[in-house]
This record gives C-alpha cells, sequence and structure tokens, in this order.
C-alpha cells in the first residue's frame, strides 16, 4: 500500500462532517473569484505585472482564470476533490507569498485579501488530505466500486 493511498484511508475515516459545508463554500468562492477575475482581467494582469514578467504575467493570469472557473464547481460537487485541489495550490500559494503578503495583514485597501487567500490555502490542503467527504460525488463513486468488487 502507497503512503497516498494511506492518506487518503485515514482522511476519509477520520473526517468531520462539518467539512462537506466548507468544501461546498470554498468551492463556490474559488468560482466567484474566477468570474470577477474573467470580468476583470485587466486588473489581475496589472495585479501580476507588479512581478516585472509581462508575457507571464497574462498566462498566469489565464491559468489562475481557467483553473477558478473550471476547479471551483468540481470542488464544490465534490468530483476529482484532491486533484483539483492540487491544481489550486500554486495559484493560492502565488497569492500569499507573492501578491498578497507584501500588502500586509489587516489592511485597510486590500479588503483582507491574504487572510482570505491563507483561509482558502488551508481550506485546499484541507481536502488533500481529508477527500471530498460524505456528501460529494467522490464518496458515491467510491461506495459504487466497493461494492462492484463484493
Amino acid at each position: 500500500m502507497s503512503v497516498i493511498t494511506k492518506i487518503e484511508d485515514w482522511g476519509n475515516a477520520h473526517r468531520p462532517g462539518f467539512l462537506d459545508i466548507f468544501r461546498i463554500a470554498l468551492g463556490i468562492f474559488i468560482t466567484y473569484k474566477g468570474f470577477s477575475f474573467l470580468g476583470d482581467l485587466e486588473n489581475l494582469k496589472l495585479t501580476l505585472n507588479g512581478m516585472n514578467m509581462s508575457f507571464l504575467a497574462v498566462s498566469i493570469a489565464h491559468y489562475v482564470v481557467f483553473a477558478h472557473v473550471l476547479c471551483g464547481p468540481l470542488i464544490a460537487f465534490g468530483l476529482l476533490t484532491r486533484i483539483m485541489c492540487a491544481v489550486q495550490l500554486p495559484i493560492l500559494i502565488g497569492a500569499v507569498l507573492l501578491v498578497n503578503f507584501p500588502k500586509g495583514f489587516l489592511s485597510v485597501g486590500n479588503h483582507m485579501e491574504l487572510e482570505i487567500s491563507i483561509l482558502v490555502l488551508i481550506g485546499l490542503v484541507t481536502f488533500m488530505v481529508f477527500g471530498a467527504g460524505k456528501f460529494s460525488i467522490d464518496e458515491k463513486r467510491r461506495q459504487e466500486a466497493l461494492h462492484k468488487r463484493v
């Protein structure tokens, strides 16, 4: 049994129930942010241009929008949750370390973006470990696979 399988089994066995509500809210929020960035792509590009990499900034902006719009609903429904959280991790690590951290904690003009980014990052790591939960498509697929084996 591989280490990843052991972590998945442990996470499935020790999962608190309230995390389903948090997973759904997290998925909806990520989707909202994706459409928010899509509606104001120029602002996202300007934010990333502060990194002094213009072509890379445009590429990252498109990756962020695509990943948020694709992964957000899948996280909310609990489909391929661990993979979708892994796709989101580089975005949130970049948001915390490169974009929001230099602006500081509890800054008025920043609208608590750093704190929200940290909360979303913690949520993504949590769902990578614990999985989607009881009320998810992943769980339904896992139960169907168990019944087919028996």
